[in-house]
């Protein structure tokens, strides 16, 4: 179990410590998309319950999963993806990544507040898992728009939206986008060879 206060700080604190225990594990295959997801559930305790609260992050090896779950002391569980586009323009796009990453996801109250988890599958997605993942982001951005069938020139425009607004997360998050950006298109290459 790891403790940490919500704040955005602690959040670089939370993805080195995923990384040093899944590396200590042997499974640093993914690291980044637990990174990615711890990232975005801390994120959440500080929006949705408050800077500087009390939260746990508790790291799980399971059979072919990698289970991570953060635990506050807010009873209020995340809020259904029509209930959050009713009242954020963002429209919950932070679970809606964490729903595109994982395997599994959830929440559930628990005797001191709430728990929000998620389940990183350990065998290789592949090119498949790539287009998968994608395929439920992409949905996710359909849905806050005002049109939800895209041709695809409205397709090109939303994958173009989606990466700009993963630089800015990451550039707020004090990432690389430039960085990023430059592995994403080696990683592209690669694997469409």
């Amino acid at each position: 179990m790891v403790p940490f206060e919500a704040a955005p700080a602690q959040l670089s604190r939370l993805r080195r410590a995923v990384r040093s225990q899944l590396c200590f594990w042997g499974v640093s295959a993914v690291a980044e998309e637990a990174e990615l997801v711890v990232t975005e559930l801390g994120a959440n305790v500080i929006k949705h319950v408050g800077r500087d609260v009390a939260a746990s992050l508790v790291l799980e090896l399971r059979k072919g999963r990698v289970r991570l779950e953060v635990h506050d002391r807010s009873r209020a569980l995340p809020a259904s993806s029509a209930e959050v586009c009713a009242e954020n323009d963002e429209c919950g796009r932070g679970l809606h990544l964490v729903a595109a990453m994982a395997s599994d996801w959830g929440s559930a109250r628990t005797a001191t507040g709430k728990v929000v988890w998620c389940e990183i599958s350990l065998k290789p997605a592949g090119r498949e898992g790539c287009v998968g993942r994608a395929a439920a982001v992409l949905s996710a951005y359909r849905q806050s728009s005002s049109t939800p069938e895209l041709d695809p020139a409205a397709l090109d425009e939303t994958v173009t939206d989606v990466i700009t607004d993963l630089l800015h997360w990451l550039a707020v998050q004090g990432g690389d986008p430039d960085g990023a950006l430059g592995r994403a298109q080696m990683h592209y290459e690669d694997e469409a060879a």
